[in-house]
């Protein structure tokens, strides 16, 4: 039904000449989310909360990567949070105080960019590790992890303060729909393209290569090697999570604020880039489940303590059988 809805849509969308009626682009947008948040969710849920309960619970000792996951698995639970708000509330209208919709669309933008930080930051904090060995006992340190987890909870939260001024003061406004045109500035649009994603992106491909490169020129034993591509693989697919991730929401972002400003003033190219807004968004949410599986195969000792609750909630699902 919501692939026969999506061609219907598209088709529509290029024929809708005459007048710029959102209404179908929302109903697609809202179908497709159904089916693509309902299972978020409840993965999201589990596995980010199972991996905070592993990290808090079972870990003997914490490492400088285990601080920066368990931080990373905390902000995709506040994401998670607001999930069910947004399925309910995209279709109806919003109800409830107009701060607590702004409150609830701000874990939004925490969470992406709180993700988008800390994992600038674990991709630096590896990078180090493994292309300045030496250097690394001196800059590497739990304390510095747990000072870099602050700071970037507080610059997020900081950060989504005008997330409190995207809706109009109207009676009739829609939570996580029509954000005001003041909103869509240069100056903050500018801040979020450069400050939060392009220049995180930058450090993180950067970071990404040069530990690439590193592993692949340094000389091995057999034993070790089976290991470097292990870890290769980890950073290639982290990197590829990011790029996938984040780059299609800042491009809808930006096309949008050409939409917002009548740069593009073309009916159907606009239904398009708001579909094409909505669906980044939508999908980019995927990114809290794919953030979690990476904490079992990135941590040898988070693998190592899931394995073992996870023999134990066997045994004694068995011996109660």
């Amino acid at each position: 039904i919501v692939i026969t809805d999506l061609v219907t849509g598209l088709s529509l969308f290029r024929t809708m000449n005459d007048s710029c009626n959102f209404t179908r682009v929302n109903d697609l947008v809202n179908s497709i989310q159904l089916v693509v948040y309902i299972p978020t969710f409840i993965l999201g849920v589990t596995l980010n909360s199972l991996a905070i309960w592993v990290f808090c619970c079972f870990l003997k000792k914490w490492s400088e990567s285990t601080i920066y996951m368990t931080n990373l698995a905390m902000a995709d639970l506040l994401l998670l949070i607001s999930l069910p708000f947004k399925m309910h509330f995209s279709k109806h209208p919003w109800i409830l105080s107009k701060y607590l919709c702004s409150f609830v669309e701000s874990l939004y933008f925490v969470n992406m960019y709180g993700s988008i930080f800390l994992i600038t930051v674990i991709s630096l904090d590896r990078y180090i590790a493994i292309r300045h060995p030496f250097k690394a006992k001196e800059l590497r340190s739990k304390k510095v992890a747990i000072c870099f987890c602050i700071g970037i909870w507080i610059f997020v939260w900081l950060g989504s303060i005008p997330v409190y001024s995207f809706h109009d003061h109207s009676p009739n406004f829609r939570c996580f729909h029509g954000i005001s045109k003041s909103s869509w500035n240069v100056v903050l649009i500018l801040l979020v393209e450069v400050f939060g994603f392009l220049i995180p992106t930058t450090v993180v491909v950067y970071c990404s290569i040069k530990s690439i490169q590193t592993l692949l020129d340094s000389s091995l034993t057999e034993n070790i090697k089976e290991k470097r591509k292990t870890c290769i693989r980890i950073i290639v697919a982290n990197l590829t999570v990011f790029i996938i991730s984040f780059t299609p929401n800042h491009l809808g972002i930006f096309l949008q604020f050409l939409v917002r400003n009548h740069i593009i003033t073309d009916c159907v190219s606009k239904q398009n880039i708001s579909l094409f807004v909505q669906l980044a968004m939508c999908f980019a949410n995927v990114n809290c489940c794919l953030d979690a599986l990476c904490y079992y195969f990135v941590t040898e000792e988070f693998r190592e303590s899931t394995d073992r609750v996870t023999e134990r909630t066997f045994s004694f699902i068995l011996s109660n059988a």
